[in-house]
């Protein structure tokens, strides 16, 4: 390996956006990553690439967007997305507790950002199926998130590696950080460990950590997010075990943050401990808005409808967790078959179909079936019929008078086939980490910065508190990575 201004720990979006930003502004930089380089990419590597920016209208969407075809543009309201909403979503979804600081860099750089990306050679579509739906022949997007990068989350990762690669900037796979550099006063480089090798020392005048969070260490997630947390699905990388937490917070940076919050979602119960790959992210299950989602006792537990999948989705996987046996399952009718995600169709499915709800309940493992068939009379009697459906609009379609109420699509499981599908609480990334400033750098537990150690993605603290709007992550790890890589490449002439 070379040397290097610049070292970034981690190779996922905000780590390449962070190397690309250093590299654009002169710096020699490597990239250090610990996974061999077919697991590489992080937690970025497993998502469908969805990304949140803000946008006035078409015309700046279009900036984003270059290649709509006429016949999108003739039979789609892309709506608008504008920073003062997103500032709301923000504030509202993490019960105003999110860093404000952060949170306007993350606003006000959103649409520039995503156009850096597009220069860079990043596609990005419509998300057509997931966020809008075709009602009288025009579809509608909804929730404030419109495009996703082209290829999901690799080919978000492939792009931005090739891009790396084109600048000369050195990737080096299986390579673990264990250690910081640190003399006292600022950081000088980093302790690597390649697999059956000793430990190294590689110098560098500035260190980017962009190495995920704790998510895949059961110990830490039941130290920080509570008991019971050690049983959940890991949605990601198996490579996230909070070493760049770690490692910062041994030389004196400043914890922040929702450190007993994370992102998890409703997961496939019989997916494997860790992220597939080759089935990323489709073990997830988010169609439970137009559906009923009951637990082991027959009970529903939530309401499925308290908003856009966009702004509950990350908070209910918590709730599954919570359940008895750490499940439940989404039931569904034929009224709403045509709305399920892709991902209710895959070979990897807990899935039961049955012509009659009484053979459905049956068939439910593990779910009581009288109670269960008891609770879906109740939720049918308490629909408010009156009300339209409309999967594009929070329709108001609700029921009325029960113990926990349905607030929006509403629909009566009354029309066979039926389907129920299994599910059970699947991380996705831990909201505690290191608390930075809006340049990327790392704070000591005086909120001074501690020279020469910058700090984007999963492992920063300060955004995200209690739930998460769709899309924010993979946006937030761009933003925050472009920015530590043009800071660290300005404190080498400083």
């Amino acid at each position: 390996m070379s040397g290097a201004d610049v070292i970034v720990v981690g190779a996922g979006n905000a780590a390449l956006c962070a190397a690309l930003a250093a590299s654009e502004a002169g710096a020699r930089v490597t990239v250090l990553e610990r996974a061999p380089e077919e697991e590489s990419g992080g937690n970025s590597r497993f998502t469908a690439g969805s990304i949140r920016f803000a946008y006035s209208g078409l015309d700046e969407l279009r900036e984003v967007l270059t290649d709509l075809s006429a016949e999108e543009l003739a039979t789609t309201d892309f709506g608008s997305y504008p920073e003062d909403q997103f500032f709301d979503d923000m504030f509202r979804v993490t019960d105003y507790r999110c860093d404000p600081d952060l949170v306007e860099c993350l606003v006000t750089r959103s649409k520039d950002t995503l156009v850096w990306m597009r220069d860079a050679g990043i596609r990005f579509v419509p998300i057509y199926g997931r966020q809008a739906f075709r009602v009288d022949g025009r579809f509608r997007f909804w929730g404030g998130l419109t495009v996703e990068a082209s290829g999901g989350g690799p080919g978000l990762v492939d792009g931005l590696t090739a891009a790396c690669r084109k600048r000369g900037i050195e990737i080096a796979c299986g390579a673990r950080v264990v250690d910081l550099d640190f003399d006292g006063r600022a950081v000088t480089g980093v302790i690597v460990r390649r697999a059956g090798g000793r430990p190294e020392t590689r110098p560098a005048r500035a260190v980017i950590l962009a190495s995920g969070g704790f998510q895949a260490n059961p110990e830490w997630r039941t130290r920080y997010l509570g008991p019971g947390w050690e049983l959940a699905k890991v949605r990601g990388t198996r490579f996230n075990t909070g070493d760049g937490i770690r490692m910062a917070l041994a030389i004196g940076a400043a914890p922040y943050g929702n450190w007993s919050g994370c992102h998890a979602v409703a997961w496939d119960r019989n997916a494997p401990e860790f992220g597939d790959l080759a089935v990323g992210d489709q073990f997830q299950k988010h169609s439970y808005p137009f559906g009923v989602v009951v637990n082991a006792n027959g009970r529903r537990f939530l309401d499925e409808g308290a908003d856009f999948r966009n702004y509950t989705y990350a908070k209910y996987g918590a709730e599954l967790l919570r359940q008895p046996g750490q499940y439940a399952w989404q039931v569904f009718d034929a009224k709403v078959k045509h709305l399920l995600r892709d991902e209710y169709s895959i070979r990897q499915v807990t899935r039961v179909r049955a012509d009659s709800l009484d053979e459905l309940l049956d068939a439910m493992d593990g779910v009581d079936p009288e109670a269960c068939k008891a609770e879906i009379a109740s939720f049918n009697a308490a629909v408010r019929q009156d009300i339209a459906f409309d999967p594009n609009v929070k329709d108001g379609r609700c029921t009325e008078s029960l113990a926990v109420n349905k607030s929006n699509w509403a629909n009566t499981i009354d029309t066979p086939p039926f389907e129920a599908y299994a599910v059970t609480c699947g991380i996705t990334f831990t909201f505690g980490g290191l608390r930075i400033d809006t340049d990327g750098r790392v704070l000591d537990t005086d909120l001074e910065p501690i020279p020469g150690l910058y700090a984007a993605g999963e492992l920063v603290g300060g955004l995200f508190f209690h739930n998460y709007p769709g899309g924010t992550g993979l946006l937030a790890g761009a933003v925050f990575g472009r920015i530590c890589g043009a800071s660290a490449a300005r404190s080498l002439s400083g």
